[in-house]
């Protein structure tokens, strides 16, 4: 990467930067009214599958909230689709998929050739390229294996993820063949999105923190680090985003992710300290502090930043993905202050020096 490269891309190398470069997991949604106004017209689906909308929902997000990164409207789940299995989004509920699998016979049925179908992700990635044009990084994405697997497994949501823990435990064989079948979804999908002008990739493993380190290690890590280190031959950063994984940090740092996105349940510098160093770190907000009256939400923005210490490497976000009903003026004064606030300790440590 060129010392010219947006402070997003400098960030995700652990270079120095001007400011701390600052985005949002979700941050096209309903919390937005530019975003409500589309979906009174069409559903999650047909915004993902409208390259047209999903690529106006993403610059729309962007622009109006000055992030330092636009990450592409889409849905982890719909590699589902092509692999033969039916999404569906129930409203208050979330993600349906059915029939779940629950057997080596199904995960047998399973297709691996339907890569090219979720084309339209792509060609929603070209589209905000183009309008960008190289002011703003645009993040491709995808879901980890294991929690895509863990929802075509339970058919949605789960609080324990029994079906999940026992196909692993009862049938690994079957569970390892499910990996691979997904791994050859995913990396294809994943490199036609660079191919498109991603210039980083998000893998949201976003339910992996229900396993032990020891499962961790035994049922997943393979398959992570087989898809991180086919978008990192393509020269692009990998960013691995978890939730509830504190406790093994060092197993998800060998990964071999480029940046560790990590939640609120954790100081960031404890959490950094904990792997060393040595990847970028990117986090880590409680969402929920977006609904605290000003004096306090500052007063976590702020604690977070103080966390980072001005180490390289740090990228603002959340802790997980903006919430429905967040105020966007909230959203709004928290760019504006990592960016205040972060240039001012910055200063501090060029005038130290």
């Amino acid at each position: 990467m060129a010392d010219s490269d947006p402070r997003f891309l400098a960030a995700c190398a652990c270079r120095p930067v001007d400011v701390t470069p600052v985005w949002f997991m979700r941050q096209a949604g309903r919390y937005m009214s530019e975003y409500r106004a589309i979906r009174k017209h069409h559903s999650i689906l047909e915004i993902c599958k409208s390259s047209e909308l999903a690529a106006e929902v993403t610059i729309t997000a962007a622009e109006k909230l000055r992030v330092d990164a636009a990450i592409i409207f889409a849905d982890l789940l719909l590699p589902v689709e092509p692999m033969g299995m039916s999404l569906r989004f129930v409203e208050g509920e979330g993600p349906r998929i059915d029939p779940p699998l629950r057997d080596a016979a199904s995960i047998a049925r399973l297709r691996t050739d339907g890569a090219e179908e979720l084309g339209f992700v792509a060609e929603s990635i070209r589209r905000v390229v183009r309008h960008f044009s190289g002011r703003v990084p645009v993040i491709g994405f995808a879901g980890g294996p294991f929690t895509i697997a863990s929802y075509m497994i339970e058919g949605g949501a789960s609080r324990n993820y029994l079906h999940t823990k026992a196909l692993f435990y009862q049938d690994a064989a079957a569970w390892a063949a499910l990996m691979e079948k997904l791994c050859a979804v995913l990396e294809p999908y994943l490199l036609s999105q660079v191919e498109a002008g991603a210039t980083a990739i998000q893998l949201f493993d976003s339910w992996v923190g229900c396993l032990s380190e020891a499962d961790y290690r035994r049922f997943v890590l393979p398959y992570s680090q087989r898809l991180i280190q086919a978008v990192q031959a393509r020269g692009v950063p990998v960013i691995y985003f978890s939730t509830g994984t504190s406790g093994m940090l060092p197993a998800m740092h060998e990964a071999g992710a480029q940046v560790l996105s990590i939640d609120w349940r954790i100081p960031l510098g404890r959490a950094w300290e904990a792997v060393r160093y040595q990847p970028a770190i990117q986090g880590n907000l409680d969402p929920i502090a977006l609904f605290a009256p000003w004096a306090e939400l500052r007063r976590q923005v702020e604690a977070v930043l103080d966390q980072a210490n001005r180490r390289p490497g740090h990228i603002f976000n959340l802790g997980h993905g903006i919430l429905p009903g967040t105020p966007v003026e909230n959203v709004l004064a928290v760019v504006e202050h990592v960016r205040e606030y972060s240039a001012n300790r910055v200063a501090v440590k060029q005038d130290d020096a």
